[in-house]
């Protein structure tokens, strides 16, 4: 295992009543790194976190963690984990800091300088000291990711993390992951079904089908493949023109206003098209190429299947 390297899946399995939910995965995840799980409805994305954290039992296959078995040095692996599976728990009757107390005598070396160092870290340093019952579902979503990197893990597991959450609270918490991932070193796995939010946040996805890794890419990499290939023409007849356009393309092409259409060529075929548009009597206003977002690509990729 490379030493960059923090958490390392081989074959990982689950088999229910007989029925595969997760089939044979394998990828890493190095430090710093903010890596997404996303998958159509039942893909096996949730019950792959259960089996990196131990929650449930694997059928087959190995997970390491820092070089450690979670299935044979479970509580070691685990010292280096921090994670929220669902919604973060708290004392709501206790004030935030008073929560992350309990939860460093848990953890022997958390000292209070620690706790104030994180509590700084996700930006509650002036309501830390108010009780929980109080914080809206962001501030405890921040409070939950503070008492899970309290013990300095090297990976931090977040499902569905926001879930709940307003934009400007989706924002904050994508910034601070992020640079979590950056200032601490730490690799931050991510479950979620919002796609949009997903291109932001993450550096690299794994693409899951009924429990298959279909891929794993890097985001920049999806957005650069995809850009190029997706043509914007605003045209006097969409209709004329969608039907030439269509000749030239992969898919065919589609309306996307009263005024333009949307085709998939190569950059060689744009002056062709653009020239048979004009030979079939359609005037062409504008040329522009439309960047694919993650979500078209994901449902390109999983045959437009459902997403969750």
């Amino acid at each position: 295992m490379s030493a960059n390297t923090v958490v390392q899946i081989r074959n990982l399995t689950k088999k229910i009543g007989g029925k595969t939910i997760v089939d044979h995965l394998t990828f890493d995840v190095p430090k710093g790194e903010v890596f997404g799980f996303l998958g159509p409805n039942g893909a096996g994305k949730t019950t792959t976190i259960r089996m990196i954290v131990g929650l449930i039992t694997m059928t087959e296959g190995e997970v390491y963690v820092n070089g450690l078995s979670v299935a044979k040095e479970f509580e070691k692996a685990m010292t280096h984990v921090g994670a929220i599976v669902e919604n973060p728990e708290m004392y709501k009757f206790l004030t935030g800091y008073q929560n992350l107390i309990h939860f460093a005598r848990m953890h022997p070396g958390v000292t209070r300088q620690r706790i104030d160092e994180v509590v700084a870290l996700v930006g509650l340093k002036n309501r830390i000291h108010e009780k929980v019952k109080r914080y809206s579902l962001g501030m405890r979503q921040r409070l939950g990711v503070a008492q899970a990197i309290l013990h300095r893990p090297s990976v931090l597991i977040l499902d569905e993390p926001t879930n709940g959450l307003d934009p400007a609270g989706i924002r904050e918490l994508r910034d601070y992951l992020r640079g979590l991932a950056r200032s601490e070193g730490i690799a931050v796995i991510v479950s979620s079904h919002l796609l949009s939010e997903m291109e932001l946040m993450c550096d690299r996805v794994a693409i899951i089908q009924a429990g298959k890794l279909i891929d794993v890419r890097k985001m920049q990499e999806m957005r650069e493949e995809s850009g190029a290939n997706k043509v914007a023409l605003e045209v006097d007849n969409v209709q004329e023109a969608v039907r030439v356009a269509s000749d030239y393309s992969s898919a065919a092409a589609t309306p996307s206003g009263d005024s333009e259409l949307e085709v998939l060529l190569e950059r060689e075929q744009i002056p062709q098209v653009v020239a048979a548009l004009v030979q079939a009597g359609v005037k062409v206003y504008g040329i522009r190429t439309v960047g694919m977002s993650l979500e078209d690509k994901f449902l390109e990729m999983t045959g437009r299947e459902q997403i969750v």
